[in-house]
């Protein structure tokens, strides 16, 4: 048997060499799978893992956190920005700093983005046991708290021996770079293993250049789709957030424009085209415009590529007629057999190639576009409406979003995630070029924006500045990473509209009939609900090393956007905006309300939600 060459190294020193030693190809550049990694150490992963990681720092530069969840999610923000091409790692120490990742998991789990998480993990030897931050289970002495990973992991793993690492790692790459299956890997490290050697086949450490797969569709697929789309008078494109990924947004606008079929886009989608596209009427649902539900409604054919189809988009399935058809585009086959759909499983770019050769000269009746374009440029009065500023003390969401818009360079990067302002940014923002917009709505993670935002200050580099919104409650939640940014160099503009509390709950709670009740500061259990202790966000900003004004006004606003364009580090704006102003538009939502109450309002508000149900498509 002839003899295999090997080096003796520990576990944590392998995992990091083979690591090192990844590479992929962005646009022709040879460049390293794993841009960096994000660390907190404690005792869990201080003493082998960041042994091996000090190592390194000229091939996998090691950045601090200031809190597991936040440093996961600008992961994730870097993942997105780089349209899951290149990845990033982030590694806590066992115990609380290991679950603080959980909820970054389920971003990137819910969003199809890949991270790699390596959290220290409790002793194999059992040995030492119960140890610090150990949580016991007295039935199961094999379950630590990294088990909870494994419902927000696409890959999951704990390394009980050096040697599994050898299997392990590459399943865990290929996990995170397929189109079907991308989500987070996570790996548990017991602290025992990371310090043993073990002889390594050199082989293992060879540089591999990792190339992202783009499956072509069944032909059988492609050709009964095409017969179907023939069909249609009225189809209707949704291009969701797996246009982006696979780099099919010119494909997928060519191809409606060429054939004469409006698209509209999900949140994940949006950014895919510019505002002003002729095909284009704006993204579909919720939290869409008026013409692309007008148009859904109609559709008899509805071609969704590359989404999932959230319930924010198909507007709780109330959106299109009862027998109106669709065809899935989507490399994920779960996502492709939703709702009766003929599924077409693929690569977007390919499919989309593939069905364009398969249309043959088919174009629908140019009256559909017509109506498009006339329904799309009716919504855009409407929102320069909106827009405008009229006398009002406190400006609108809207009329803030268009002065930050109108200042936006067109490679600036505008992000948000959760509370009133991804409704309000993906109605009112105006995508002046193409992968520019992150609304993260598929966990709709309050936190992730400002900690996305440095994700994405290290992917754009010199190509232009992140802008992140925030209300005034999601800037609470998670912030630090602020610090972060000045710290690290990696610039951003923060611009916070506080409205005095949760103000979107607010309007959904007030909505379905319920008083206004710990939402809004005023109508919480405070001392002075009269006069609330309002954050000073500047002075806190300014405390973590940043710039920051207070603006007063629209005006104020687009001076101080003007001078933020200009700073050298993170800088944070602020302004008062009202709670209860909303762009109007879009469709409606399935939400639980009581059957019974004594309330008047709520048995209203429920008889329109049952009214609203009758109205919904069936199917899984």
């Amino acid at each position: 048997m002839a003899h295999q060459n090997t080096i003796r190294l520990t576990m944590a020193q392998a995992l990091v060499r083979y690591l090192c030693n990844q590479f992929t190809e962005i646009d022709g550049e040879r460049v390293r799978l794993f841009a960096g990694v994000f660390g907190i150490f404690g005792h869990g992963n201080v003493t082998c893992l960041s042994e091996a990681l000090e190592q390194v720092q000229d091939q996998l530069p090691t950045w601090r956190g200031q809190n597991e969840q936040s440093m996961a999610l600008a992961g994730v923000g870097y993942a997105k920005a780089m349209r899951r091409r290149q990845l990033m790692i982030a590694t806590s120490s066992v115990g609380p700093g290991a679950t603080n990742m959980v909820t970054a998991a389920g971003v990137a789990h819910a969003n199809r983005l890949p991270i790699l998480l390596l959290a220290g993990d409790t002793y194999v030897n059992r040995l030492p046991d119960p140890v610090l931050q150990q949580v016991e289970h007295f039935g199961d002495p094999t379950v630590t708290v990294n088990d909870s990973f494994k419902c927000v992991s696409r890959y999951w793993d704990r390394i009980t021996h050096p040697a599994q690492i050898i299997s392990s790692l590459p399943q865990a790459l290929a996990t995170m770079l397929d189109p079907a299956d991308c989500g987070p890997a996570f790996i548990g490290l017991p602290q025992d293993t990371q310090e043993l050697a073990y002889d390594y086949p050199v082989e293992f450490f060879e540089e591999r250049i990792w190339v992202i797969p783009r499956p072509r569709p069944s032909l059988d697929q492609i050709a009964a789709a095409a017969v179907l789309l023939k069909t249609a008078k009225k189809p209707l494109i949704i291009s969701g957030g797996g246009v982006r990924y696979s780099g099919a947004e010119e494909a997928m606008a060519r191809f409606a424009q060429s054939r004469g079929i409006p698209f509209a886009e999900t949140i994940a989608g949006k950014g895919a085209v510019c505002h002003d596209h002729p095909a284009y009427v704006g993204a579909l649902g919720i939290e869409g415009t008026d013409a692309a539900k007008d148009l859904a409604e109609e559709a008899d054919v509805v071609i969704a590529i590359g989404t999932r189809l959230q319930d924010f988009t198909t507007g709780s399935w109330t959106t299109f007629a009862q027998d109106a058809k669709f065809i899935a585009i989507n490399a994920a086959r779960f996502d492709a057999n939703k709702h009766r759909a003929l599924g077409v499983v693929g690569d977007a770019l390919e499919c989309i190639e593939e069905l364009d050769v398969a249309m043959g000269d088919w174009k629908v009746d140019p009256a559909l576009m017509l109506r498009a374009q006339g329904l799309y440029a009716d919504w855009n009065r409407m929102i320069d409406e909106c827009q405008t500023p009229t006398n009002a003390a406190i400006p609108s969401y809207s009329q803030v979003i268009a002065v930050v818009n109108r200042a936006a360079k067109p490679n600036d990067t505008i992000i948000t995630a959760a509370g009133g302002l991804p409704g309000e940014i993906v109605k009112n923002w105006r995508v002046k070029q193409p992968n520019t917009f992150d609304c993260e709505f598929g966990f709709s993670c309050m936190g992730y924006e400002i900690s996305a935002g440095w994700g994405h200050a290290m992917a754009k580099g010199s190509d232009g500045t992140p802008i992140v919104m925030v209300g005034d409650g999601t800037y609470m939640m998670m912030n630090s990473d602020i610090y972060s940014s000045v710290l690290s160099g990696h610039k951003m503009i923060v611009i916070v509209c506080d409205n005095g509390g949760f103000a979107v709950i607010n309007r959904l709670q007030t909505g379905k009939g319920v008083p206004g009740f710990n939402n809004l500061l005023k109508d919480s259990r405070i001392v002075n609900p009269d006069n609330p202790r309002h954050v000073d966000f500047v002075k806190h900003a300014e405390a973590m090393g940043a710039y920051a004004k207070h603006c007063d006004s629209l005006n104020d606003l687009e001076a101080a956007l003007d001078w933020a364009q200009s700073t050298d580090r993170t800088t944070v704006l602020t302004i008062t905006s009202d709670a209860y102003a909303w762009t109007p538009g879009g469709a409606d939502w399935y939400v639980g309300v009581p059957e019974v109450s004594d309330r008047d309002a709520v048995r209203a508000a429920r008889a329109d939600q049952e009214e609203f149900r009758s109205k919904q498509r069936v199917g899984v």
